[in-house]
């Protein structure tokens, strides 16, 4: 199979104006790439924030676009921005917002990956004439056999991997990720030793489309919440929530309930109601995931069969639980723990991994607390 590393061609790289982005793109020139330096418009940068709340964010703001555009004009490569804003508004923020007034906690980075990056983006790259996008992500693609493997970044710290499960088989072997086999540190003094603007800037840590202080005042003008009953497991109520969406599985805070303490434990949005309980409540046998995206064929046929035995992980910086998982279906799949998992919630992504090797994820329909109801 050809190696695009040792064989390169044309390739657009996606830069956020961070220093992840910024490498990559140096590092494929280097490589004897034919580069363009590509950022995506999120937002109409002409004004900070609009009517209801949303701002340009911690990433892929104005600033970022223009860092972003100096670093490409350093190294002599050409610079376009790409307006998708109503992609973006459509596939990221409604999604988002859809999401929370459903009572699940999104996951709107994977989302973005998925629609934006390898979907919008990609096509953008493969009309230029691109053979190849490239992003900063920390992973790794390696080729295998007539396809492609997706593998962990090899900082355990930085990995991205779980982020990039809806990744395709034709995605695959159009993408690159240069610094996928590098660490921060060493993405770092590389950046700095080639003198990139980049090289000491901060990592943005909020969603891009709202600043984390300010979740509820986005979500409570577009989301119609209503005040609904606090309860126990046994439907005794304990108090009133101020509307779901203020609430997530595993919270303690901003309950304002006596005694306890209290987690929340599921949300019943059919009822408007919180349920919370003790900690022990906030554990489960498994779960049930649905559009379910296999990247390993052979995984696939295990899982179909009943028996794949994988690592799953529940949330991005979740270490990993043993389990056993089994398609229900062609777009749903059922996972059992080995021993019983915290905080399990619907709406994230679980990652199906056997070593270093993504083998598929899908998002959590819900979790099971108890081993009858996997049966």
């Amino acid at each position: 199979m050809k190696n695009a590393y040792t064989n390169p061609g044309r390739v657009v790289v996606a830069m956020s104006g961070g220093v992840d982005s910024s490498a990559a793109l140096a590092i494929l020139k280097e490589r004897g790439f034919d580069c363009i330096g590509v950022s995506m418009q999120l937002w109409d940068y002409s004004k900070k924030e609009d009517a209801l709340g949303a701002t340009a964010g911690s990433c892929c703001s104005l600033d970022d676009i223009n860092d972003a555009r100096r670093v490409a004009d350093g190294l002599n490569v050409p610079f376009y921005a790409v307006n998708v804003e109503e992609a973006f508004g459509r596939e990221v923020v409604d999604y988002f917002i859809k999401s929370y007034a459903s009572g699940e906690t999104p996951n709107p980075c994977a989302k973005c990956n998925q629609v934006l990056k390898f979907e919008v983006l990609l096509r953008k790259a493969l009309s230029l004439g691109a053979d190849y996008l490239a992003t900063g992500h920390y992973a790794r693609i390696i080729p295998d056999g007539p396809g492609h493997r997706l593998l962990k970044g090899v900082d355990r710290d930085k990995d991205q991997s779980y982020f990039l499960f809806t990744m395709t088989p034709s995605q695959l072997s159009r993408v690159l990720f240069p610094v996928g086999s590098l660490t921060k540190t060493e993405v770092r003094e590389y950046a700095r030793k080639i003198g990139l603007r980049t090289s000491e800037k901060k990592e943005s840590q909020d969603i891009c489309f709202v600043e984390e202080p300010r979740y509820a005042e986005f979500l409570s003008a577009r989301v119609q919440g209503r005040i609904g009953e606090i309860v126990d497991a046994s439907g005794k109520v304990l108090g009133t929530h101020s509307g779901l969406f203020n609430y997530t599985v595993g919270q303690r805070k901003g309950l304002n309930l006596s005694g306890g303490p209290f987690y929340v434990s599921a949300i019943d949005a059919a009822n408007n109601r919180l349920i919370v309980g003790p900690a022990e409540g906030l554990y489960s046998e498994g779960l049930i995931a649905r559009e379910m995206n296999w990247i390993d064929k052979d995984a696939r046929e295990l899982a179909l069969k009943g028996g794949l035995t994988a690592t799953a992980k529940v949330r991005y910086r979740h270490p990993g639980v043993e389990c056993v998982v089994t398609a229900i279906d062609g777009s749903r799949a059922r996972a059992v723990f080995r021993t019983p998992e915290k905080a399990v919630t619907p709406g994230q992504a679980v990652v199906f991994y056997r070593e270093d090797a993504v083998l598929g994820g899908g998002w959590i329909e819900r979790a099971v607390k108890d081993k009858e109801g996997l049966e």
